[in-house]
């Protein structure tokens, strides 16, 4: 099976050369590999701990463990691999807590062997999930403490199927596995790990930090103008689909913060919204008197929904909800699109009544109405439900100063 394992990430490797050719992020992909171990910083003597993020949403889930962990040992070298073009390129925007990064290379024996002889990490973290086979199996077997930040799981995972041997085996070599629900837990127990506690999901700390950070902006604060404001965040073609039809109805004000912000969708946008602004063009402009602005840069959104009563977030007609815990934190009920099944985020709103899941602009409509009627009562509850959430990288923290998370393996 390890063997068929490595067969497959050689196509993988394949896979990508060829659809760099016509595809941009995969030729990214390839790009950012190219020389990847020509240019490692000098780690002799140092303490690195490694984490790996499948992309810049497992980042944000993982510093505030990371600064927990530097702000304990200040001798530690924070190593931190991206999977994802995304996550490296928009690391800039994050902050530069890391003291390298770098894209993971391909999981090959040859690469794994490589880089864990280069790093030698006395600690390695895989947030949420993305379990690489033979960097495990080499940081195992130098005696890298090994965990997992934040996990979910589900029954359609193949360490749950028949044919899954090789992934449960490669799940045994983690020392502990802080997850984020029960249900992951009694998964991972129903294959015999017993090494789980669960924590919860370390985004609601990140949230909580942003919000207390969030700083102010005079475009968007001018834009408001004591108005209140409808925030679309993240949002997708097929979401823009129903919400451009309500909002060249809509008398209110509208940020909208598209996930891609090249010029050819921010152009489709203020096409179907003329009246709109961009803010990249707002300088000197009397921004007060516009009922649309679009956030045609990255970095603003997350402080954005500071400024806003009720939020749209994007990513829920392709089954890639993006954070919702961001408008959350602000008190915001979140409207998203119906496929929500692998984010359990989007199913507990739902269940508390701060959350609503439509597939129409007519149940969008209705759902805007009806989170109006009973405003400050549906917003209330979910700061507390937020609040109540928090800590997750406290109870980590707390279980690896104490030395009990280590497995017998």
């Amino acid at each position: 099976m390890h063997f068929l394992y490595n067969i497959g990430i050689l196509f993988l490797g394949l896979g990508m050369r060829i659809a760099s050719v016509f595809n941009p992020k995969a030729k990214e992909w390839i790009q950012g590999r190219k020389n990847i171990f020509e240019n490692l910083p000098t780690v002799i003597g140092e303490n690195v701990v490694w984490f790996h993020c499948a992309s810049l949403g497992e980042f944000d889930q993982g510093i505030p463990l990371m600064k927990k962990i530097i702000n304990a040992d200040e001798s530690v070298f924070l190593l931190v691999t991206f999977f994802s073009p995304s996550g490296m390129k928009f690391y800039q925007k994050r902050e530069k807590i890391a003291d390298h990064i770098m894209y993971l290379p391909l999981d090959t024996p040859k690469n794994a062997k490589r880089f864990i002889k280069h790093f030698k990490p006395s600690q390695a973290f895989f947030v949420k999930y993305e379990f690489w086979y033979n960097f495990i199996h080499q940081a195992k077997s130098q005696g890298t403490r090994i965990y997992n930040v934040s996990g979910l799981f589900r029954e359609e995972h193949r360490f749950f199927k028949w044919y899954g041997g090789i992934f449960r085996k490669l799940l045994r070599k983690f020392d502990w596995f802080f997850v984020q629900n029960e249900k992951s837990e009694k998964l991972l127990h129903s294959i015999g790990i017993k090494n789980v506690t669960v924590t919860g999901d370390s985004r609601f700390d990140r949230v909580i930090e942003n919000k207390e950070l969030a700083v102010e902006n005079e475009i968007i604060k001018q834009f408001k103008n004591k108005e209140d404001l409808f925030v679309i965040g993240s949002s997708w073609p097929e979401d823009e689909a129903i919400l451009i039809p309500w909002i060249q109805q809509f008398n209110g004000k509208v940020l909208i913060a598209p996930h891609n912000v090249d010029e050819n969708h921010i152009a489709a946008i203020h096409k179907q919204l003329p009246e709109a602004i961009r803010y990249t063009e707002s300088d000197g402009e009397d921004v007060a008197s516009k009922k649309i602005l679009i956030l045609d840069t990255i970095g603003q959104l997350a402080n954005a929904y500071s400024y806003g009563e009720i939020a749209y977030v994007g990513g829920g007609f392709s089954g890639s909800l993006h954070n919702i815990l961001e408008p959350a934190v602000f008190g915001l009920p979140v409207i998203f699109g119906p496929k929500h099944k692998r984010f359990p985020e989007g199913d507990a709103f739902i269940e508390n009544g701060f959350g609503f899941s439509v597939k129409t602009t007519e149940e969008l409509r209705e759902v805007y109405q009806l989170i109006e009627s009973d405003y400050d009562e549906i917003s209330r509850k979910e700061v507390e439900f937020v609040g109540k959430n928090a800590g997750a990288s406290d109870k980590i923290m707390t279980m690896l100063l104490a030395g009990n998370c280590w497995s017998d393996e």
